[in-house]
């Protein structure tokens, strides 16, 4: 019996779609045709530092609920370093997805959110009683409002400022304040309002409207004078001779800038709200 030779589309001619071979489907039980779903998996490098990030979060937390504030501290400046990367490395390696940045939200909340506000809850605002927990909860609210702002502002805000003191600037403020005060061997119970000024403010500054600058216009591919690896080096140096007193001065620098920029602007004739009362594009809020 002659074998059947099938027959070959010319070079450059493909058979019609009407002519090809469908693929093979897949079938329930009754018969009926299943719609294939697609794989949707996510990348691990990008989220393994988010991952990380998050554990120093919660490895915060423990620290802080056995009494070790300065290791609970130094966890939290270690997942803004880990947050820091991951974005970069997602962006470097063509990795973003929206697993990850919700995912990385998520992690925000409890590395710069809810970590913070126990950490210094523990050590000095649980003498005050309600007013205590009042001020570390206006902290974990404002946090997650301004997580929420940010991810829904991302596309129509100036990107050279932040809206608000960001969440880990917010943290290493709290934070960098419970590691310095216990590494000079003050108790927290003696700073209770000292902490409970700079938790209140972190909490307020997060979610108000004061322009904050996020160094997002700086290219760091472009050539720099040799100055400026000099400058780095200093900068090294000086974090390590004394981490907590050098770390915790930075950032109250930063924390009272984005009030600087306020003032300046108004100074410019450029309006500037400290609360948002209207929304992005002009219209008065729901």
């Amino acid at each position: 019996m002659p074998t059947l030779r099938r027959r070959k589309a010319k070079a450059g001619i493909p058979f019609p779609k009407s002519l090809r071979r469908p693929k093979a489907a897949q079938l329930d039980e009754a018969g009926q045709v299943v719609a294939r779903r697609r794989s949707r998996g996510i990348y691990l490098l990008p989220n393994a530092f988010t991952t990380a990030a998050l554990f120093c979060g919660f490895y915060a937390i423990v620290m802080a609920m056995n009494l070790k504030f300065d290791y609970a501290s130094i966890a939290i400046f270690v997942a803004m370093v880990l947050d820091s990367l991951d974005g970069r490395v997602a962006r470097m390696t063509n990795t973003q997805s929206e697993f990850g940045a919700q995912y990385d939200s998520l992690s925000d909340m409890v590395s710069f959110g809810a970590a913070p506000a126990l950490v210094v809850y523990e050590w000095s605002l649980r003498g005050m009683g309600k007013l205590g927990w009042l001020a570390a909860f206006v902290y974990c609210a404002g946090g997650a409002l301004r997580l929420a702002r940010f991810n829904t502002n991302i596309a129509v805000v100036d990107k050279r400022y932040f809206q608000g003191l960001p969440s880990p600037a917010a943290a290493a403020l709290v934070a960098g304040f419970v590691w310095l005060m216990d590494d000079l061997r003050f108790a927290g119970t003696d700073l209770s309002w000292y902490g409970w000024v700079i938790t209140l403010y972190a909490g307020i500054t997060m979610v108000t409207n004061v322009p904050f600058y996020s160094f997002k216009d700086v290219n760091f591919r472009k050539p720099v004078p040799f100055i400026a690896a000099l400058l780095v080096v200093v900068a090294l140096v000086l974090i390590s001779s004394d981490p907590s007193k050098v770390l915790f001065g930075l950032f109250v620098l930063y924390g009272l800038s984005g009030y600087g920029v306020y003032i300046w602007r108004r100074l410019k004739g450029k309006p500037v709200s400290i609360v948002q009362t209207k929304d992005e594009h002009g219209d008065a809020p729901h």
